[in-house]
């Protein structure tokens, strides 16, 4: 052996005798190619674009403190990126994804090697792709297990099943936003939900194209669910069965029990599902349908998929045994979606400690809502009153730029591509969630926020009623959050604080901004880079609702972005 082969085996002893946590850690190679393959839903065959001609894609599976690399070659013709939504990219901002915020995108005949740790995080997260609407097809699981010498802490589940919720149009969705953008009026709804790429039982043509989830009796399974859904927020429920919540965004929660919840667009959600102690003779429906706070039209169907009872015999499903259909909420039900949501705690224990900002050292009041653009010259809109739709953050509808923000940033080549001066609070403040104002339209630009490193923030997002108040699922990227509050109606900033929850809040990614109503969160900005937030309604992220932070360098090296790969794409 070799003098370097020795050594390396001694230090490879050594960090496994001293070190057992970090010898655990490995690193996983995924290769996805971006590629076109037929699928037939509703009775409609169409060419989609997939990862490896799955649909949905490949699920990743890591443990905590595992080095993730995933080479995206693209063979399609669109410009391709991949969001590995919820991973904190602690210094690998560079690996985040979100076109023309992080990267330029990947183009035809190109690939790019995505490089990131997980880094204290462990659960359920998931990936899609991050440019228009490429997302409706673009997505998968992503998996993260404890360390090898950690547990659960919650009862071991006997198996574990992904279970995404998407969307599905006949038409291409790229069309289908592309003229909505084009006429300024709202896109056409999807035209079925699906569980796992199924519609399930109650579309047209699809009894064949449905979710089935075959369980034993007496056991424990944990559902891993994830809403990869582009514009509705979901509420689903098994008939005759309740689960029990033990983590949302890949945080583990305070355990909570209940026959019905809510997952917005970006969450992730992992429940426990204790099957009953016999064979029951039936067959249980799990389904789900939108909850709807808006104006306008919206996909007002339900899918399904069935649990359905292995006979201890081994015989076959039984299509004559009685189904069971579960009892969901009317769509409008804001009720029960306040009162769900304020269920959720952080787990808070010795070993997993909420580490809420207690001191502010930044505040910050954003709008968030719809609005209108001008219809351009010698055009006709289908606006409202014959504009075009806008959405914004403080009345700025973001526009993004034809580079890369963050090379720009890093590069210290920012003069045209953006500016450092976005509004951290209201121009024109008014009765948020009264009478809207008579002027509708947004403003128009590349706005960015600074933030000194380690910077504890305090946001107060609060809905408006300009055009319709909606409820807002807005995903931070590179960071958790706390949400230390909620209520209805405008935030008031001298009696809402002191209801503030600074004990055990739930820490997400992203959070559902009611309609009608204002979420207060806090976060450390630990992490350098260019970070984007938007709504994860893929429609209002289309029409402006996003914004971008900065986060400057820290003085140590450990708190610096590191350079670009060579190999990251160009625009």
């Amino acid at each position: 052996m070799s003098p370097a082969a020795m050594a390396g085996l001694l230090f490879g002893i050594l960090v496994s005798t001293i070190l057992p946590e970090f010898a655990s850690c490995m690193t996983r190679h995924y290769t996805f190619n971006i590629v076109q393959h037929n699928v037939t839903r509703l009775c409609n065959t169409k060419t989609i674009i997939s990862v490896n001609g799955m649909f949905p894609g490949p699920k990743i599976v890591a443990r905590e403190g595992d080095q993730v690399l995933v080479n995206v070659v693209n063979h399609v013709t669109n410009n391709v990126t991949i969001h590995w939504h919820g991973i904190r990219q602690l210094r690998s901002g560079w690996a985040d994804g979100p076109a023309y915020v992080t990267q330029c995108p990947i183009q035809t005949g190109q690939s790019y090697l995505y490089n990131f740790t997980i880094t204290g995080q462990r659960g359920t997260l998931f990936w899609h792709a991050h440019i228009s609407w490429l997302r409706s097809t673009l997505y998968g699981p992503i998996i993260i297990l404890p360390r090898r010498n950690e547990s659960y802490p919650f009862r071991k589940p006997y198996k574990e099943v992904p279970v995404i919720f998407g969307e599905w149009w006949n038409a291409d969705p790229e069309a289908v936003i592309n003229q909505a953008l084009q006429t300024g009026g709202g896109p056409n709804v999807s035209d079925a939900y699906t569980i796992n790429g199924l519609p399930g039982p109650f579309y047209n043509c699809s009894s064949k194209h449905t979710f089935k989830l075959r369980v034993k009796p007496g056991k424990t399974y944990m559902l891993r669910l994830i809403s990869a859904a582009m514009n509705d927020e979901l509420f689903f429920s098994i008939a005759n069965h309740t689960m029990t919540i033990v983590e949302a965004d890949a945080v583990y929660i305070k355990p909570f029990t209940t026959n019905v919840l809510l997952i917005t667009p970006g969450q992730t959600t992992n429940v426990l599902l204790e099957t009953k102690p016999y064979y029951p003779n039936a067959t249980f429906l799990m389904a789900a349908r939108p909850y709807f706070t808006g104006q306008g039209t919206f996909d007002n169907s339900t899918v399904a998929g069935f649990l359905e009872y292995e006979h201890p015999s081994g015989q076959s499903f039984n299509k004559r045994m009685k189904i069971f259909k579960p009892s969901l909420p009317p769509v409008t039900s804001t009720g029960f979606v306040a009162n769900f949501t304020k269920k959720f705690r952080s787990l808070n224990n010795p070993k997993y400690t909420a580490r809420v900002p207690q001191i502010v050292d930044k505040r910050f009041f954003f709008t968030i809502g719809l609005g209108s653009s001008p219809c351009p010259q010698n055009s006709t809109c289908q606006g409202p009153n014959g504009t075009k739709f806008a959405a914004a953050i403080n009345n700025v509808s973001f526009a993004l730029p034809t580079t890369a923000m963050l090379q720009a940033y890093f590069f210290k080549n920012s003069n045209g591509v953006y500016k450092t001066d976005f509004p951290t609070y209201p121009r024109s403040p008014f009765n948020y969630t009264g009478t809207p104002p008579n002027n509708t339209k947004v403003s128009n630009g590349t706005h960015l926020v600074v933030l000194r490193f380690n910077t504890t923030v305090e946001l107060i997002l609060q809905d408006t009623s300009i055009l319709g108040a909606e409820s807002h699922p807005l995903h931070l990227h590179g960071f958790n959050f706390f949400v230390v509050g909620e209520g209805f109606g405008n935030y008031d900033p001298n009696k809402d604080p002191r209801n503030f929850n600074l004990v055990d809040p739930i820490e997400r990614n992203t959070i559902g901004v009611p309609a009608g109503g204002w979420v207060a969160i806090r976060f450390l900005a630990d992490n350098p880079g260019v970070w984007f937030m938007h709504c994860h309604f893929e429609v209002h992220t289309s029409w402006g609702l996003k914004m971008a932070w900065i986060v400057l360098d820290g003085p140590l090296t450990s708190q610096k972005l590191p350079p670009p790969p060579p190999e990251i794409p160009k625009c």
